[in-house]
């Protein structure tokens, strides 16, 4: 069996290792990305190759000359070479409509920093 490799997609992201035949990969269909790529954080994935992501964005009040956070939710898929979990952080790329509600697939999935959170903190505490 000869190993494919994974295309380039445009984006300064890393391929991923794993290989898949899902016809809405990036990496290893003929799916393009184009347009928004958003940072977010994964809340919650459902067992037909999709996830819920949230992102936070900032809405300027122009009366009170003041900006709030908003937090918006959006269905991407969650291709199976790349298969993020819940609370991991992701990139998230635009592509053509997947289904109704998708128009995003995961591209990459950040190293946890949940751990390095920790770490630097217990340092300040010792100092």
């Amino acid at each position: 069996m000869e190993k494919t490799k994974a295309k380039n997609i445009g984006l300064k992201v890393e391929a991923p290792k794993k290989e898949c035949s899902d016809k809405n990969c990036p990496f290893h269909s003929s799916q393009k990305v184009r347009g928004r790529i958003i940072e977010c954080k994964v809340v919650k994935t459902d067992p037909f190759k999709s996830a819920t992501v949230t992102f936070e964005r900032i809405h300027q009040l122009p009366k009170y000359e003041r900006f709030e956070k908003r937090t918006s939710k959006i269905h991407v898929h969650n291709p199976p070479c790349i298969n993020a979990q819940s609370g991991d952080k992701v990139t998230i790329a635009e592509t053509r409509p997947i289904s109704k509600t998708k128009n995003f697939v995961i591209v990459q999935i950040h190293k946890n920093d949940r751990l390095a959170g920790i770490n630097k903190d217990s340092q300040r505490g010792l100092q």
